[in-house]
């Protein structure tokens, strides 16, 4: 499980960020008559949650003690 540490904890920062910012920055300025489609947006934090992810595997690669 050490292994998917890194993975796990950036898509779930990577989507919970997203969304966060999408209702707080870009959700208020849309006009009620407008409509917000919701596959787009799931899809967009999906992806961000996706390159996060990997992100997170890096740095947890990084980071790993190199045993000599």
């Amino acid at each position: 499980m050490k292994n998917k540490a890194g993975k796990l904890i950036g898509f779930a920062i990577g989507m919970v960020g997203f969304l966060t910012v999408f209702k707080i920055f870009f959700l208020p300025n849309i006009p009620r008559e407008d409509e917000v489609p919701p596959g787009i947006v799931l899809i967009l934090s999906v992806i961000t949650g996706l390159i996060l992810g990997f992100a997170g595997h890096l740095i947890q690669n990084y980071s790993r003690k190199k045993s000599i």
